[in-house]
């Protein structure tokens, strides 16, 4: 893209910091997430711990959603509040635009991780958030990423985008 051109500019300029609002892995398929603290982020791999064993290079290594998403969801389902450990993602974010993170890199805590896609809603959403569920996802079901530079992230870390001059 050119970053020369008013929409590149526009798609470019990310001053918002957000924040780790919650982390959970799934350690094996149908098991309740675990809520944790922090995480060890392995490069090329994913979040130490999830039951997902990526492949160097596999588009999802983790996963994220928009804290600000779980009370459009709750209101989409008539429900006072959503868990996040109900949507199966790693790590739920408040503060900065997630899908403005498209084709980019970004910070979370001490480790850079690459957008890699969107994290859509599986069949498991009807049964965990009852009748709706799945559409109640569609468009809130957050995105992917891989795991450039590992190491550890807790909650309450900044996550930051980096322009192409900072990753560089």
């Amino acid at each position: 893209m050119d970053v020369s051109t008013a929409l590149g500019q526009l798609l470019n300029t990310l001053p918002q910091v957000g924040t780790v609002m919650w982390i959970g892995a799934r350690p094996a398929r149908d098991e309740p997430m675990i809520v944790v603290e922090s995480a060890q982020l392995v490069a090329g791999r994913g979040l130490v711990g999830d039951r997902f064993k990526g492949r160097p290079g596999s588009a999802r290594q983790v996963t994220l959603i928009q804290h600000e998403h779980l009370a459009v969801l709750a209101a989409c389902l008539h429900r006072d509040s959503i868990d996040p450990m109900l949507l199966r993602r790693n790590i739920s974010v408040g503060g900065i635009n997630l899908l403005a993170l498209k084709d980019k890199r970004f910070r979370v805590g001490e480790t850079l991780l690459e957008y890699s896609g969107l994290a859509h809603p599986c069949s498991k959403m009807e049964t965990l958030l009852g009748a709706g569920g799945y559409n109640a996802m569609r468009g809130h079901g957050g995105i992917t990423a891989r795991v450039i530079d590992g190491g550890v992230i807790h909650r309450g870390d900044a996550v930051v985008y980096l322009s192409q001059d900072e990753h560089r």
